[in-house]
């Protein structure tokens, strides 16, 4: 388990039951052992021992899972083990009352299962809320370390949005911090593609608190290009977007129409935009019926990046 989770899976099970608080409590807990004569829903199988057993293709993601990038080459490495010792953790599921079962925990292991051609896998069968199911999968996949920056703070909003907690909540339900929560959750201000350079490990989580540090848009698109176009290290983007702060000048008080942009505002938005696609610093000089574009870059990579851009969109 990862260091530092104050609750633990197990602990989060155990406890579900004694937990008295309407904000938190679950609508059943326990497995459906054999001893306890209940029917079990069909597609279910129980062992001599209790132990519960479904086929792997019975099963669906759970519509809560906060994780959604799954790296393939670590994929092919559980198949391989599952292949040959089998799943050895229950997968934790629950009846969709339509002859299948949802996933609360263990989606990983139900993908290899089926790749690895197992006929059944073990299960735990239990019955959660809906916030009850993503704390779940949230906090194994925590443990396990399987969700990248911005999965798990988009699993943090969605326990905020769903359960309506707040940070203090969150971070108490899955053993973290305050702050670390609450930092997480700012990777979600970033735009659309950084967030994806995030997923696909193009940049860091340092990478992205210093793109946060920047306020204004295009001054943080320039530095964002900078560090994919010069492979800067988190260090030299926290030096970049510190010197970025410090280079603004505010217009002087008794003149308040100094550091005005007096251009068309189209042209303004047009120079805008090319900064937004190159992901560097652009100035359009001139008007639309005149002028240049002057675009800035920082290295024979950045240049092939540029390049590239522009290349694709003009085919």
């Amino acid at each position: 388990m990862a260091k530092g989770l104050g609750k633990g899976l197990g602990a989060l099970m155990e406890d579900a039951s004694a937990e008295q608080d309407d904000t938190f409590v679950s609508s059943a807990v326990t497995a459906a052992p054999v001893e306890n004569n209940k029917k079990l829903p069909a597609g279910i199988e129980a062992d001599e021992n209790g132990t519960l057993w479904v086929n792997p293709f019975l099963l669906k993601p759970n519509p809560r899972q906060p994780r959604q990038y799954f790296d393939e080459d670590k994929l092919g490495e559980l198949t391989e083990s599952v292949r040959q010792e089998g799943v050895l953790s229950p997968i934790m599921i629950e009846d969709a009352g339509d002859g299948s079962f949802y996933i609360i925990a263990g989606e990983r292991r139900t993908r290899a299962a089926r790749a690895a051609g197992l006929s059944r896998v073990p299960v735990q069968l239990r019955q959660y809320s809906d916030v009850r199911k993503l704390e779940v999968a949230l906090i194994e996949n925590i443990q396990r370390t399987d969700l990248n920056p911005v999965e798990e703070a988009q699993a943090y909003y969605k326990l905020m949005e769903i359960g309506n907690y707040t940070q203090d909540d969150v971070a108490r339900r899955v053993g973290k911090n305050r702050s670390t929560v609450a930092n997480c959750l700012r990777l979600l201000k970033l735009p659309e593609d950084m967030q994806h350079a995030l997923v696909t490990e193009t940049i860091t989580a340092g990478h992205a608190r210093a793109l946060l540090s920047v306020d204004n848009s295009s001054e943080q698109r320039i530095l964002f290009g900078k560090i994919v176009g010069q492979g800067l290290s988190v260090r030299q983007a926290e030096a970049l977007a510190k010197e970025t702060k410090q280079q603004r000048v505010p217009p002087a008080e008794d003149d308040p129409s100094k550091g005005i942009d007096k251009r068309d505002p189209n042209f303004v938005a047009l120079e805008q935009k090319l900064i937004e696609t190159l992901g560097t610093k652009v100035q359009l000089k001139g008007s639309f019926d005149r002028g240049s574009i002057v675009i800035d870059y920082f290295s024979a990579e950045d240049l092939d990046r540029i390049y590239n851009i522009i290349v694709r969109d003009a085919n």
